[in-house]
């Protein structure tokens, strides 16, 4: 099974990349119209549609497809699932939008960063410009008397990334705005490759507070209730990673016993330290890319 469903609107549909599973989801909202969140990557498309086969909802139904920014996990495969879903329409960040109607670029940037698991992930396929809608901070998109979307724009992580919050269960879909949570050891780590804005990510952070949500839908990964509660924790890990990875540039520590000094101080973090040298993404480099980012932040906005 691929898909759960989480309220009489929503089900989770878990993408299983590289057959991995719980580590990328799919959200899908159905109303009178219905809507994709999430592509994930191009290799997974299979699995979504298999998903969407378990729901009942037809290739025809879909409605819009909506990304929260365009890195390879969360929308590479969204020209090649748009092939399939004919009356669809990708809601992105008008930043993002040329570089998936034109992917060279971005795949090549990808490759560069993620080697051979962007080879795993699949190539990004072109998604065509007429069926490509540029969200726009506070776009309401009404999909039926009970479900209505939001788009929030939440930079930081990226400068094309968005979230979407969700009326009826005033749910929030973070994409990567509030890091990677790993349900089964009740821990979430930061996503913060370069060029990542610690300001941008706190004020978006802050942003999403506001809106007093209920619950959470990770993309990496599921839902989870005391959204409030969780997205304040993530501000202030945030700070501290902040604040111990200046100690550790301070003292010329390099990246590995800089994320040593992380694991001492950050529970959460330590908590999940095994779980990340075992997965077989999360260990190629993730966090030790957060890190990078958060040490050029910090070189620019020391000088």
């Amino acid at each position: 099974m691929y898909s759960q469903k989480l309220n009489d609107h929503l089900y989770l549909i878990d993408l299983k990349p590289l057959d991995i599973e719980n580590f990328i989801a799919s959200y899908l909202l159905v109303d009178n119209k219905t809507m994709i969140i999430e592509t994930g990557p191009t290799t997974s498309i299979r699995n979504l549609l298999t998903g969407l086969s378990e729901i009942g909802i037809g290739k025809r139904e879909i409605d819009y497809v909506a990304v929260s920014h365009i890195h390879i996990d969360h929308a590479g495969g969204a020209g090649t699932l748009l092939k399939h879903l004919p009356k669809a329409k990708l809601l992105v960040h008008a930043r993002g939008a040329s570089h998936l109607a034109n992917p060279q670029r971005l795949w090549a940037g990808t490759k560069q960063v993620l080697g051979e698991i962007a080879d795993m992930y699949g190539e990004i396929q072109p998604v065509p410009e007429k069926r490509i809608v540029k969200a726009t901070d506070e776009m309401l998109i009404e999909l039926g008397k009970d479900v209505r979307v939001r788009v929030c724009e939440t930079l930081g992580h990226a400068s094309h990334h968005l979230s979407f919050y969700e009326d009826s269960s005033k749910g929030i879909f973070p994409g990567d705005a509030a890091g990677i949570f790993i349900k089964s050891i009740d821990a979430t780590i930061p996503t913060a490759p370069p060029p990542f804005n610690l300001d941008m990510a706190l004020a978006s952070l802050t942003r999403l507070i506001a809106l007093t949500p209920k619950n959470l839908y990770y993309t990496h990964f599921g839902a989870t209730e005391d959204a409030v509660k969780r997205l304040e924790a993530y501000v202030v890990k945030l700070k501290l990673w902040a604040k111990v990875i200046l100690e550790g540039m301070e003292s010329g520590d390099d990246l590995e016993a800089i994320y040593r000094r992380i694991l001492e101080r950050d529970a959460s973090t330590g908590r999940a330290a095994d779980f990340i040298k075992n997965h077989l993404v999360l260990r190629r480099g993730v966090i030790m890319q957060n890190i990078q980012g958060f040490i050029e932040y910090l070189q620019k906005t020391r000088t």
